[in-house]
């Protein structure tokens, strides 16, 4: 079974231009595709097949980010179902010459296990066992309001 520290992923990616709306900050269709990938890569940890997004719960845009700056990623498994895994995801805008830090989205993306068929398939609950781990999950239980 997979614990949810093994399911923790973090990414970045440098703002270019091409990723801009016309105000000059990243695009929130880029941020939620590079959100969408990693959050995939989360589910895939757990459940060991390829995962597919089947539900966005309140794609929160809290801030912008400025082309130049990168967004970070951060993603992990925070509860499972039969077939689905629950991810939680929040982006950041980070100055990349000082690492300073702010958060500017927030998610949770529910997957779905797929097997070679295209079907569903039964996924390994998660392992919670340390405390930071157990105040991972409630943080992203308490967002969900479950």
């Amino acid at each position: 079974m997979t614990r949810l520290e093994d399911t923790h992923i973090e990414n970045r990616q440098r703002v270019q231009p091409n990723h801009a709306n016309n105000y000059g900050t990243v695009h929130g269709g880029n941020v939620m595709k590079w959100m969408d990938e990693i959050g995939a890569m989360s589910a895939m940890r757990l459940a060991g097949e390829t995962c597919v997004t089947a539900n966005i719960d309140e794609m929160d845009f809290i801030r912008p980010v400025p082309v130049g700056d990168t967004v970070l990623v951060e993603s992990y498994v925070y509860d499972t179902g039969r077939t689905s895994v629950k991810v939680r995801l929040r982006a950041s805008r980070e100055e990349p010459r000082t690492g300073e830090r702010e958060r500017t989205t927030e998610s949770r993306f529910v997957f779905v296990a797929i097997g070679d068929d295209g079907t569903p398939v039964e996924v390994p609950d998660l392992q919670v066992e340390t405390d930071e781990e157990r105040r991972l999950q409630q943080e992203a239980l308490d967002a969900a309001g479950e």
